[in-house]
């Protein structure tokens, strides 16, 4: 396991101690699954992805308050998949907000959007049977919410749902897989040989510019996203953002007192452990 440590001091009273995960790409299959779905698992058999979930669960019991995991847990939907996901997210000490591969049914298969997330939500019989487009929970003296970005864009119900955990009072740790927007954190993915998009929330018709065709048609924000992305950067409530989807470790500010938080690919051992105090 590859172990990144942060503190973030925000005036708690008690600390909290987070283990962040993301991206895991559980490859999962049985009998009930089809060879398209075998074929699939058969291009990670030699990783050690499963390995790596394990052990990261088991150093946060160990060590921490609660595991948050922003989503891609499982790589594509297989009944294999979706039952060893609905055990892992009952776990009191797993918090659990979806990413796209959730629903990916092949993965690439199909223009994913959200008539296809919920046709795979409901082939799950459900999704993993707890909340996957918006959740929260407390900890401590904090208010974990985690809110589905998973194809670039949020929802204004979602707008809504955030603001009323806002009422409550707490300090914020937001939950997401897609990054928003940074301009450091855009130039660092854009500069890497073949990149032909940034894979992150919230970015104008400048930064687009250099996206195919198809990347920004995909990634352009709407008007619900725009206003989500204002609201979270003027809520004093919400102290920092978890993210994940691009497979590399990153920090940086998305407003002068709001972290950003990128963490590397589970499915290669990355997890981040915030100290909140």
């Amino acid at each position: 396991m590859e172990l990144i440590k942060n503190t973030l001091k925000i005036g708690l009273d008690k600390p909290v101690k987070l283990l962040h995960v993301t991206d895991s790409h559980l490859a999962l299959v049985d009998e009930r699954d089809d060879e398209r779905k075998h074929e699939l698992a058969l291009r990670m058999s030699r990783s050690k992805r499963l390995d790596y979930f394990n052990e990261h669960r088991a150093y946060a019991k160990e060590n921490c308050d609660l595991l948050v995991h922003t989503g891609d847990l499982t790589d594509f939907v297989s009944h294999a998949n979706t039952d060893f996901a609905r055990e892992v997210v009952k776990d009191p000490d797993f918090f659990f907000i979806a990413g796209n591969h959730e629903y990916s049914r092949y993965v690439g298969e199909a223009w994913e959007d959200r008539a296809y997330r919920m046709n795979s939500y409901m082939e799950m019989g459900g999704g993993f049977g707890v909340p996957m487009f918006f959740n929260s929970r407390r900890v401590g003296g904090l208010n974990i919410v985690g809110i589905d970005n998973g194809y670039y864009l949020f929802e204004k119900w979602q707008l809504w749902r955030l603001k009323k955990e806002a009422e409550k009072g707490l300090p914020i740790i937001l939950a997401f897989h897609d990054p928003l927007f940074e301009e450091s954190l855009y130039q660092y993915h854009m500069a890497i040989p073949g990149a032909d998009c940034a894979y992150i929330v919230g970015c104008d018709e400048e930064h687009l510019l250099p996206f195919s065709e198809f990347r920004a048609y995909q990634q352009r924000p709407d008007e619900p996203t725009l206003e989500m992305i204002d609201y979270i950067r003027s809520e004093p409530l919400i102290k920092a953002i978890l993210t994940g989807h691009l497979h590399f470790s990153f920090e940086s500010n998305i407003t002068p007192t709001l972290p950003q938080f990128v963490t590397g690919g589970a499915y290669e051992g990355v997890a981040r452990e915030i100290t909140v105090i």
